[in-house]
């Protein structure tokens, strides 16, 4: 399928590993050239730069210098026609909400939802000089399945995916859509690595990881993780032509994980 992306320049944040490369993969595979920023340049990232379809600015998008920097680099190859805030982390909380600290919840929100609105902030004015845009917020099901093993996380993806059901409203007569993406667990660092959920609530409990990790899924009608390259094969789709009617939705992509409506 042709997601009429030739000549398109997209803005990816956390560009260099899990999802946030499968979707500048996808991108690019898609045609489009992703400008993507962290704080260093990944092998996966470092192979697009190289074969000259992806361009990497080196910052901290926990700070309001890092998305400014990244969103001028793509204004500066011509403009900004899609946006994906994909940077985030989650720190799983065994011990409970009284463990989270002060500094805990402002990493949390710096990282998750402030990285988004600056890039977002950054981005619009070069979209509308366009005619248009897509921006993509990446959701969780923890926007509205809280658990209280990623309580600052939960909150943050709930907030993100407010604030994308809100800009659509205004910035649809400007032809931009925004929408958000939902994933359930995903078979990335965030739940498979060393620090990752599975393995931290491992030693907390004692239970093997690979048991922890299986009991995540195993309720879910599917009965397994999502790839970052399905999350991507969505995100794509939803930031193409194809999907030019789709603006304030929210996907879910989480194995029939969410059995309720909403």
């Amino acid at each position: 399928m042709d997601m009429e992306m030739g000549g398109k320049t997209a803005v990816v944040t956390g560009a260099g590993k899990g999802i946030g490369l499968a979707v500048t993969r996808a991108l690019t595979g898609a045609g489009a050239h992703v400008v993507g920023g962290s704080r260093s340049l990944s092998d996966g990232f470092g192979e697009l730069v190289e074969a000259g379809r992806a361009t990497f600015v080196q910052g901290d998008l926990t700070q309001p210098s890092g998305p400014a920097a990244l969103v001028e680099a793509a204004v500066a190859r011509g403009g900004v026609d899609i946006l994906f805030n994909g940077v985030g982390a989650v720190t799983p909380r065994p011990d409970g909400f009284l463990s989270v600290t002060e500094d805990d919840w402002n990493r949390s929100w710096a990282l998750g939802f402030m990285s988004a609105v600056r890039t977002t902030r950054a981005a619009v004015p070069a979209m509308v000089e366009r005619g248009g845009g897509v921006i993509v917020m990446m959701g969780s099901v923890n926007a509205f399945l809280p658990d209280p093993l990623v309580l600052d996380y939960s909150a943050v993806k709930a907030a993100l995916t407010n604030l994308a059901k809100g800009l659509s409203k205004e910035l649809g007569p400007k032809g931009i859509r925004v929408v958000s993406v939902s994933p359930g667990p995903v078979a990335t660092d965030l739940w498979l690595g060393e620090s990752g959920m599975a393995k931290t609530m491992s030693r907390a409990t004692g239970t093997p990881a690979e048991d922890v990790a299986a009991s995540a899924v195993e309720d879910t009608p599917l009965g397994r993780f999502t790839t970052p390259e399905q999350v991507a094969d969505l995100v794509t789709f939803l930031a193409g032509e194809r999907a030019a009617n789709i603006t304030g939705a929210d996907v879910t992509i989480d194995a029939g994980m969410i059995t309720t409506m909403r």
